[in-house]
């Protein structure tokens, strides 16, 4: 081994140390239940990702990518890390990046909100805009050239990126946890899809280990992961942003592998909404409007299950703090001004936890 390549090796090491220390310090996440009549028979639990040190499910899957992309060389000491993405993936990369000082650049569309931008910014990070949403995929490569760098790629390697047999990821937290439980073995797991990755991570996991759980993924309006699942196409496209942040996507990604799913359901980003703010207005818990829409999913699933008189237990995802959203999703002039009436919605989820009809 030459001296360059075994300093390289000595600075891959340190890194990979560096990152999993960082897995050590974090506590696991929370798995809160909320309440409903003991008569029913199924339980209902919420897993709080938004504790993570970046404050969303995205630490998870920008802590795997770093990894993945430290185990098989693709970073080296100085290296330029991009990414192409406007979310809580940016910011937690950021994080990761700074902490194995690595310049990071999080290619954007140019309308990516000035509160988005700031927490980017705030862990070292660079933002570069682009005019047409689309260009962020090739204009992410062409940097990652032009720097020698490494573009992380979120949307093709985030399915593999995570140990889905293991190691605490976030399928195994969730079994581990519900052990001592009236039911411990959870009927569903409901998640929403961005890259795909968690879903994925999930579906596997659940075949891997022969449990009886079934998975189902919820998906917003104008995202192409529904309508792709449903025809059986693999490069559907809708060609629309989604408005449900985080989640959603306009074309069907690499990362979404829809062989692990069980069920999907499309959402109208109404109800998201509306279940976010019950949520936050009963059980105190605020959180975004992709929490929102697995909490739909979980009321059309409890709906459905105490219509068929079954019981067992649901768990869904707290994807990230609803403090991000105050000028958003919890604001009723943007919501008019986007159209979006959460109040039929509201009305239904009222409706099913009274003891009356939900209409899915």
């Amino acid at each position: 081994m030459t001296s360059a390549a075994a300093q390289n090796r000595a600075w891959c090491d340190e890194a990979i140390r560096r990152v999993q220390a960082d897995a050590h310090r974090s506590a696991d996440t929370h798995l809160h239940q909320l309440p409903l009549p003991a008569s029913w028979g199924i339980d209902v639990y919420l897993k709080d990702e938004s504790v993570h040190p970046t404050g969303s499910l995205k630490h998870r899957l920008a802590r795997s990518l770093f990894l993945y992309a430290l185990a098989n060389g693709w970073l080296r000491e100085g290296s330029t890390v991009v990414e192409a993405t406007s979310g809580n993936s940016a910011v937690a990369e950021a994080y990761f990046a700074r902490m194995l000082d690595l310049p990071y650049v999080a290619v954007m569309p140019r309308s990516t909100s000035p509160e988005k931008i700031a927490r980017i910014e705030a862990y070292g990070g660079r933002c570069h805009f682009v005019d047409t949403p689309p260009n962020i995929y090739p204009e992410a490569e062409r940097i990652a050239a032009e720097t020698g760098g490494h573009y992380l790629d979120q949307f093709t390697y985030a399915e593999r990126a995570t140990d889905w047999r293991g190691n605490n990821n976030i399928a195994e937290s969730i079994f581990s946890q519900l052990e001592a439980e009236r039911h411990p073995v959870p009927t569903w797991i409901v998640a929403a899809a961005g890259t795909g990755g968690t879903s994925c991570t999930i579906g596997r996991y659940i075949r891997y280990r022969r449990h009886a759980t079934r998975l189902l993924v919820v998906d917003p309006e104008n995202s192409a992961y529904y309508p792709g699942w449903q025809a059986g196409v693999s490069d559907y496209t809708t060609g629309m942003p989604s408005r449900i942040e985080g989640i959603g996507r306009p074309r069907m990604e690499a990362s979404f592998v829809t062989s692990v799913i069980d069920d999907m359901l499309p959402v109208p980003d109404a109800a998201s909404v509306a279940a976010m703010r019950h949520l936050a207005e009963v059980y105190r818990r605020r959180a975004g409007a992709s929490t929102g829409t697995c909490l739909w999913g979980v009321w059309s699933l409890v709906a459905g299950m105490r219509e068929r008189g079954e019981t067992g237990s649901i768990v869904t995802l707290l994807c990230d703090p609803g403090e991000l959203y105050t000028s958003t999703y919890y604001d009723d002039d943007w919501l008019a001004a986007k159209d979006l009436d959460p109040a039929p919605y509201r009305a239904q989820i009222d409706s099913l936890l009274d003891g009356g009809p939900f209409r899915r």
